[in-house]
């Protein structure tokens, strides 16, 4: 079985991570930049970072070799020249983008993916709030047909780790809106920022991890305004920096709804695949009804992008 062993992207570029971190630390605490920081906030993000390298250590081995073992089935052996690098990237930036709208709209992947969002900061340091939990959601199966194509796992792990290092600096206020053609092609932090806002007609857009026009292509694509500046977190925020709650709390509470007492055994399967938010019995908010609530306040913004045409009730 063939056997490749390339650099770790993430792990040569941590030391630029914290001296970006710092660096964004000193510009806005001394007021030459936007954003904000809280000591709490930060070192809870710093936290879930270390969890997720922790966790990659002792839990990606399983999904690697997953892969590997899927390769044996490929149909092609593309090799490792300069072309076959650039499409795996391209490739995976695409997979990405399918798991990260999935990880949206399925409460069994946001469960490990919420935690990602549940700062109501936005700075650098919020980039390494990531998951613990991400192996149980399975949702590496995504990249199978990467590997089957004739992707090798390891040149798939090796570009991946530079769309990670491109998300990382994206999660500023520090930086404004970029060149036209820049903001059209990639993903910026004005695109990110738009991600992370709890605003109604924010939810569930712009999911890309490098490039910007997937969202683009698909119809998931909303432009930051400056009358609607970005509230970032979750729609019920956690009130809480303990680590472990962030990590496990939407695990808890799907489980909690879909193992309660008297329900129809579908009501049990729509708690763990429907979006979050969903309920059997409609009292609670999904990302649909929120946004539906808010073109009934404000009709003149009903049809713009990111929210629907009318105010009317989604149906189930």
């Amino acid at each position: 079985m063939d056997s490749y062993d390339f650099p770790q992207v993430t792990q040569l570029a941590i030391p630029f991570f914290v001296a970006a971190i710092l660096i964004e630390l000193w510009l806005v605490r001394t007021g030459r930049a936007k954003g904000s920081f809280e000591t709490r906030d930060t070192l809870t993000s710093l936290m879930m970072g270390t969890g997720n390298v922790v966790a990659g250590l002792l839990l990606g081995v399983v999904s690697y070799w997953a892969l590997l073992w899927l390769w044996q089935f490929r149909v092609f052996n593309l090799g490792l020249s300069v072309w076959v690098f650039l499409a795996a990237f391209l490739l995976d930036d695409l997979r990405y983008y399918v798991y990260h709208r999935i990880a949206h709209r399925v409460r069994w992947v946001w469960a490990e993916h919420v935690n990602h969002h549940s700062s109501q900061h936005y700075n650098l340091s919020t980039a390494l709030r990531q998951s613990w939990t991400g192996l149980f959601t399975f949702m590496f199966v995504l990249q199978a047909p990467l590997v089957l194509l004739g992707f090798h796992p390891a040149v798939i792990a090796f570009t991946f780790g530079f769309n990670l290092v491109w998300q990382f600096w994206i999660h500023t206020e520090t930086i404004g809106k970029m060149w036209g053609w820049f903001e059209f092609i990639f993903n910026t932090p004005s695109h990110h920022r738009v991600h992370h806002a709890t605003n109604p007609r924010y939810l569930d857009a712009n999911y890309a991890g490098t490039l910007i026009i997937w969202d683009r292509m698909f119809g998931t694509f909303v432009e930051e305004l400056e009358e609607d500046r970005p509230r970032y977190g979750i729609v019920r925020n956690l009130g809480t920096f303990n680590p472990l709650k962030v990590a496990f709390h939407e695990w808890v509470g799907m489980f909690r709804d879909a193992f309660a007492p008297g329900l129809k055994l579908s009501d049990r399967i729509n708690y763990l695949i429907k979006p979050p938010g969903w309920s059997h019995d409609g009292s609670r908010d999904t990302s649909e009804s929120l946004k539906a609530a808010y073109v009934r306040r404000n009709p003149s913004e009903a049809g713009k992008p990111g929210l629907p045409v009318s105010g009317a009730e989604p149906a189930e």
